[in-house]
């Protein structure tokens, strides 16, 4: 063995040692902290924090700063903060169970006042008279009574920040600060900003940015933190796409070669003609294919726009090469939709196609399995069951998955691949605007898919109070006599007594009522047993069932092409993007579709939807009112969820630490840097 092998391995189970050790010690320091017992442990695991790296980098969402008032400003100010000396310590009152009120008189600025504060009798046992305390909550200056929201027991000395943070439950907010501001007394972390673009951009310390964040003195302290914490968070998630994008440049895939001349023989067996952006994603697709390089593209389309044509198109390439090809979906409605449809398309060849979903028996499951490993399967269609099952495929060229973000698994391991490295081709049905598309899926190549299949109408859209749900109730009426098929989306499963959304159960009995129980109607949400739930399509896919009430379940995967008219109850709770996608529900045929967005106040920005069925546009303006929100919770990888930055807000910022960390890993300062490495490790290369 030669030397440079033998040194690898050294560093290789080092690093495997060291990090082992990382993962034990995370689950046991958070212990180390002053009152910081079991109960409190399972609080911050619940909240996705292991160790005190973690603790210190719970940041606050908000701070509210203090300042002494006077009471002349009480009508200009909806918080008032006073200092007073308590004269009279008062008495606690119990109004009911669990809600107490405390009364009790103060003295400020000469002025005697009567406080009231509820649910905080605890408070008592610290009052005496002539102790200083402040005062935070409203002044009525008629009636000379203050109601308080908020005591502190210690007079207010100038300007004080006391940071905000998002419960977490069993803790509260000074009680998670002070833990917090513990943790950073004992906390190591680290430096992940280059020295380079830390004096670049006059970045602070980590250290010194995490106190400034958590313990402020002033609004600068603040600025200052979050142009560090922001800058790192981005660059982290730059470099770890980066790296990735590095990672792929190198893999060396598999040259297939396909007579291109059966690939257009079968695209002209096709139904229908291809638009625009298809015969773009085909020919793109098709040139990944036929490239040694290994194939890494993202489709990314609007509802309804014909991807999985493209996939198809493609499969058929990858079977003509020779080859196998797997297709991820992420429910068994959505696998067995594509089973059936794919299957349709290839029933003129000679193309052996099976379905593997978790709902089949184990004699059913281990069959199929059987003849993939054999060879005897030349495209599998599956959920996450193919990925649990023993498979071998002897000659897996390509791999499709259907919403990527969905997996966080690696298909390559569980697909039995080892040596080979199968072309990968990425579905996504959540249009994103273009410029932030290239930025974080910046590891893939990417095809946009806009245009609508030939013969597809705009869906007429319309907002309606739900007052005025007559209307809605009367144009279902007439499409189902036209044996049409309605969706019906409620945002709840059950009623909850503290809001007004409309649950399925409550919505079944109130449609039932309004058509005489005449009209069959079936009820869809999650927590129905996959068997229930396969029922419950089934009869709504036959025709059998006229109306189905479900929860957002429907959103992705079901295609019942006679399905005209979606209703959303409580539109006004859902962002555009998921509006959007609700409504690709239907319009999914010749016929004209309608959706009618049921709301009690109505919403601006429900406007958008009226206007335009562009999901990329649609996805604009909802970054506009909503900021990144649930469009970029969709990517696993890379954390896409981020703590502090805000991709809208911070979009520069972003395409700074794209190009410094592009830089920085040609530096390879990073090969022999545990922290870097400890980055590499976390990263799910699969997507």
């Amino acid at each position: 063995m030669s030397t440079k092998i033998y040194q690898t391995l050294i560093d290789f189970f080092l690093f495997e040692k060291i990090f082992s050790i990382i993962d034990v010690v995370k689950y046991m320091d958070l212990q180390q902290l002053k009152g910081v017992g079991e109960k409190t442990i399972e609080h911050f695991y619940q909240a996705n924090i292991y160790n005190l790296e973690e603790l210190v980098s719970y940041y606050p969402y908000k701070y509210q700063i203090l300042q002494p008032d006077t009471l002349e400003e009480s009508d200009e100010k909806v918080s008032l903060t006073i200092n007073a000396t308590i004269i009279d310590p008062g008495k606690v009152s119990y109004i009911r169970k669990n809600f107490n009120s405390l009364r009790f008189k103060v003295e400020s600025y000469g002025k005697i006042i009567n406080v009231t504060i509820f649910n905080r009798a605890f408070l008592k046992t610290h009052f005496q008279i002539g102790k200083e305390i402040t005062l935070i909550g409203k002044y009525n200056s008629k009636t000379n009574t203050f109601t308080a929201n908020d005591i502190k027991l210690s007079k207010l000395e100038g300007t004080e920040i006391i940071p905000v943070y998002h419960l977490i439950k069993g803790l509260k907010n000074n009680t998670l600060h002070t833990l917090i501001k513990e943790a950073l007394k004992e906390a190591g972390v680290a430096e992940y900003i280059p020295e380079t673009y830390q004096e670049k951009y006059k970045l602070l310390p980590k250290h010194e940015a995490l106190k400034k964040i958590h313990t402020p003195e002033n609004t600068e302290d603040i600025k200052a933190a979050k142009k560090t914490l922001i800058y790192e968070e981005l660059f982290i998630f730059m470099f770890k796409i980066q790296y990735l994008k590095l990672l792929k440049e190198k893999e060396i895939g598999i040259k297939k070669e396909f007579p291109m001349k059966a690939v257009e023989a079968f695209i002209a067996t096709l139904p229908f003609m291809l638009t625009n952006d298809q015969k773009k994603g085909v020919l793109e697709s098709l040139q990944d294919l036929s490239s040694p390089k290994k194939m890494n593209r993202l489709l990314l389309g609007d509802v309804g726009s014909g991807k999985t044509i493209v996939a198809t198109v493609l499969l058929y390439a990858n079977y003509l090469a020779g080859f196998q090809s797997a297709f991820l979906a992420p429910t068994e409605i959505l696998a067995t939709q594509h089973f059936l449809s794919i299957r349709e398309l290839f029933k003129k060849t000679e193309i052996h196609i099976e379905l593997l979903i978790g709902s089949m028996t184990k004699k059913e499951k281990q069959k199929i399995v059987e003849k993939v490993n054999k060879g005897d399967v030349d495209i599998l269609i599956g959920t996450h069951a193919i990925l649990s099952e023993k498979l071998v495929f002897p000659n897996l060229g390509l791999i499709v998955t259907d919403e990527q973000h969905r997996f966080g698994v690696s298909q390559r391991e569980f697909l039995g691949v080892r040596n080979e490295v199968p072309d990968m081709l990425f579905m996504s049905a959540t249009p994103i605007p273009r410029t932030y598309a290239l930025t974080i899926y910046g590891d893939m190549d990417t095809t946009l898919i806009k245009e609508k299949p030939q013969g597809r109408k705009d869906i007429i859209t319309k907002v309606v109070k739900e007052s005025n749900l007559k209307e809605v109730l009367l144009k279902i009426l007439e499409e189902i006599k036209q044996n049409h098929q309605v969706y019906v989306v409620a945002p709840m499963i059950e009623e909850n007594e503290d809001t007004n959304l409309k649950d399925v159960y409550l919505l079944k009995e109130k449609f039932d009522l309004a058509y005489h129980s005449k009209i069959p109607i079936g009820v869809l949400h999650g927590k129905l047993k996959k068997n229930e739930k396969e029922s419950v399509m089934q009869e709504f896919k036959t025709g059998r069932t006229k109306i189905l009430i479900s929860t957002t379940v429907v959103e992705v995967g079901v295609d019942v092409k006679n399905a005209t008219v979606m209703v959303i109850f409580n539109a006004e709770r859902f962002g555009l993007a998921t509006l959007h996608q609700l409504r690709g529900r239907v319009g999914r045929n010749d016929l004209q579709s309608y959706c009618y967005l049921i709301c009690n106040e109505e919403k601006e920005r429900l406007k958008v939807l009226e206007e335009s069925n562009d999901g990329f546009y649609i996805s604009e303006k909802d970054f506009e009112f909503r900021g990144e929100g649930d469009l970029f919770g969709t990517r696993q990888s890379g954390d896409m969820t981020f703590k502090i930055a805000n991709l809208k807000r911070d979009y520069n910022v972003l395409l700074a630490a794209k190009k410094d960390a592009q830089e920085f890993l040609e530096t390879k300062n990073y090969e022999k840097d545990f922290k870097y490495q400890k980055i590499i490790k976390e990263i799910d290369f699969t997507n």
